[in-house]
């Protein structure tokens, strides 16, 4: 009997935690993500001189309340995970460890020599902000069109690698060391800043040939800028065309696919089981 109840705690549990599709898992996710937020805002606080010399004390205060709070999500997540030990080592698992570990890790290094090694313990804080990639299941769409057009785009970039490298030799040749193309690596560099439109300024053709090199240069980076662009949009068009389906009751898309409720409005999809797993 005793064993069931567990059974039944750990998956009341889990579908709060876990499960973002369910009325309560969205009420969790959302009070999370103000959370996060909130606790991202105590990491820059901390770094501006006047205000962690008039607050510190509150913001170290926060600051606690924030670990422990993460550190109770993650106890409540290895509960009731069927896998405890894949959610460990898994992506999230890790940011939600980083979230709250530095904060314990400075209590054991509180000498004058470790100053150096705590500052850097509660930098990693703002990975925090890695924490907010479970609430955008659209970033899922954009991972699918960036895997889908990886391939396009690395020929595209070796195509660039390859002019940049034609362009930067030539002007090595063209203006020499007089203009500030004191060898082949700086004049690649040059176009490699040139074709990106940064134009940074430090390095600029004198001669005539030169300055034409450069305007083709800089015509030809307000297209290289468009090309990943356009092959990334049409891969999202069609990968977001594929993850459409509407709910029964309420109409509204469902994304991801494999979810047993919407997201709208709360009700479990017809003829979906729930798994708790």
């Amino acid at each position: 009997m005793k064993l069931r109840s567990n059974e039944l705690l750990r998956r009341k549990i889990y579908m709060v935690v876990f499960r973002s599709d369910t009325p309560a898992g969205k009420l969790f996710d959302l009070v999370l993500l103000w959370l996060i937020l909130f606790s991202i805002l105590s990491v820059f606080l901390e770094s501006v001189a006047s205000i962690r010399q008039n607050y510190l004390s509150y913001i170290r205060a926060a600051e606690w309340f924030f670990t422990i709070i993460f550190t109770i999500e993650y106890i409540l997540r290895i509960y009731s995970s069927r896998k405890p030990l894949k959610y460990i080592f898994s992506f999230l698992g890790l940011i939600d460890l980083i979230a709250f570990l530095p904060g314990y890790l400075s209590l054991f290094l509180t000498g004058g020599q470790y100053l150096v090694v705590v500052r850097a313990f509660r930098l990693l804080r703002v990975f925090r902000i890695l924490k907010l990639s479970r609430f955008l299941y659209e970033g899922n769409i954009l991972s699918t069109a960036l895997k889908s057009s990886m391939h396009k785009i690395i020929v595209f970039i070796l195509s660039v690698i390859t002019l940049v490298t034609i362009i930067g030799t030539l002007m090595y040749i063209i203006e020499g060391d007089k203009s500030g193309f004191t060898s082949i690596p700086v004049s690649i560099y040059w176009a490699i800043v040139t074709i990106t439109t940064v134009g940074y300024g430090d390095i600029s053709p004198q001669t005539p040939m030169g300055q034409l090199l450069a305007s083709i240069l800089m015509i030809i980076g307000y297209g290289i800028i468009a090309v990943p662009t356009g092959i990334v949009s049409v891969e999202m068009a069609r990968a977001t065309e594929e993850a459409k389906e509407k709910c029964e009751y309420c109409q509204a898309p469902i994304y991801p696919r494999t979810a047993k409720f919407c997201s709208n409005c709360g009700k479990e999809r017809p003829g979906e089981k729930q798994v708790f797993s």
